[in-house]
């Protein structure tokens, strides 16, 4: 099992950091510190303040009760690498050229957010896993672009320049696979837990399920240490804090699917000083926005390339609900993900439409566990067999899901004449946002996509030695 400690708070550096950041002129720097949490395969809707109620998240339900939750959160791509360079640059993936495949390499002329926030004075920082997995020195970056790597966010705090506000970057590889069999089992009840309809219910699945929330656990408390060390030093109210996953959880039609539980995210962001809190706000976010939002933020403005567009119009606006009537959508996708099988999706509060552009095969890309090991056991087990083949068989062109009849997408209505006003809409609105964001799927060039390298085995290797 994966154990990491932080070092213990100190009298020294709640003094450090107690310090206000002043200019060289005197002037206090009003910019807030920005802490951005992110988990590694931590997926909707798995924590408290979105209706979970077998596994203990009370930091993310914490800042969801003091700040906003954004229940309709969407990553740009339901993989790691992709998913992170979109957060980074603010653009859709599938404009980062090699950048938009997992174990690639993300290349330089792409600029992010992080070196920009560097540029105007912020001490930047990264703990564990931030942009990847990829190779970072082959896209020409001297280290990862997520920041500087530091050990702890005590040892980064202690590096932080008097007079700069900081960025940092906590990439947790929780709750990512491979878990402890049986952990979950130790301090929850397994008749508690909630299997979706798109799995099987049976024992191995529902002790898979809370093996994976020990982890989500873990990820919940160091980000509480945190956010302690900040609350103790007076730095806690002026930090825009936002926490999230970078794509769906590791189970069979979730991460690497363009369905809820691969590409739905828990959302939820603090800042007292300028964010009034208490507040579900049920407008779309997509990780592009996560860029233009944190340069607003800091007096900065978005660059012309990024698709992405800040909501901290609607995190200042102090109001629930529907805030932005703009935000009624969002577009995600995947290219290759082990198995080359590009797809794009758009998600509006009813509805999802998917085009798949090379349906020829069976999808089977889902991390090894014991949730896929009895899916394929039991494949042709009459009662499973409904199950396998709609997490791994073989997937049509186009696909068509009414949330208001079918929240979980598991009946495709893509063919049914009652909704092909919808799809003839649906895969309008899909082309016109794809050409209008230059997907090379769309407007051509898609080969550079089909032949990124992989570094895979060369990092794997590098990392044995």
């Amino acid at each position: 099992m994966k154990k990491w400690n932080f070092t213990l708070i100190t009298f020294s550096l709640a003094l450090l950091l107690a310090t206000p950041p002043v200019f060289a002129g005197g002037k206090r720097d009003e910019r807030p510190n920005i802490l951005f949490c992110i988990g590694d395969d931590w997926g909707w809707p798995s924590c408290g303040a979105l209706g979970d109620n077998v596994v203990r998240t009370p930091t993310f339900d914490r800042v969801a009760r003091e700040g906003v939750l954004f229940p309709h959160t969407y990553c740009a791509a339901p993989s790691c690498s992709p998913s992170r360079a979109s957060i980074l640059t603010g653009q859709m993936f599938y404009r980062l050229e090699e950048g938009a495949i997992i174990w690639s390499k993300l290349p330089n002329k792409f600029p992010v957010y992080t070196d920009m926030l560097e540029a105007a004075g912020y001490h930047v920082g990264l703990m564990r896993k931030g942009w990847g997995p990829g190779s970072y020195e082959a896209g020409g970056w001297k280290r990862n672009p997520a920041g500087a790597s530091y050990k702890s966010f005590t040892e980064f705090l202690q590096s932080v320049p008097k007079g700069k506000p900081f960025c940092f970057w906590f990439g947790t590889t929780d709750p990512h696979r491979p878990y402890e069999l049986g952990s979950g089992a130790r301090d929850h009840r397994i008749e508690d837990v909630r299997v979706p309809p798109m799995l099987p219910d049976v024992p191995a699945v529902r002790n898979d399920i809370l093996d994976y929330y020990v982890e989500v656990e873990r990820a919940d408390r160091e980000i509480g240490e945190m956010l302690k060390l900040l609350e103790v030093a007076g730095q806690l109210d002026n930090t825009l804090v936002l926490i999230t996953g970078d794509n769906g959880w590791p189970f069979p039609r979730g991460k690497a699917n363009l369905y809820d539980y691969g590409t739905r995210q828990p959302l939820a962001v603090r800042w007292p000083a300028r964010v009034k809190g208490g507040r579900v706000v049920d407008d779309f976010i997509s990780f592009c926005d996560f860029a233009p939002t944190f340069l607003e933020a800091a007096g900065l403005k978005p660059t012309s390339d990024m698709t992405g567009r800040s909501f901290l119009g609607v995190l200042a606006s102090g109001k629930a609900g529907r805030v932005d009537p703009k935000r009624d959508r969002v577009v995600v996708g995947l290219e290759r993900h082990g198995q080359p099988y590009p797809m794009r999706s758009i998600r509006t509060h009813q509805f999802r439409y998917i085009r798949n552009f090379k349906p020829e095969e069976p999808y089977r890309v889902c991390d090894d566990g014991p949730s896929k090991a009895y899916l394929f056991e039991h494949a042709d087990d009459p009662k499973v067999k409904p199950l396998f083949e709609l997490c791994f068989g073989k997937r049509p062109a186009e696909e068509l899901y009414d949330h208001s009849k079918d929240p979980h997408e598991l009946r495709n209505v893509a063919g049914d004449p009652a909704y092909a006003a919808v799809k003839k809409r649906l895969a309008a609105d899909l082309e016109n946002y794809l050409r209008e964001t230059k997907d090379p799927r769309v407007i051509g060039g898609a080969e550079m996509l089909d032949h990124a390298p992989s570094f895979r085995d060369a990092l794997k290797s590098k990392k044995k030695k």
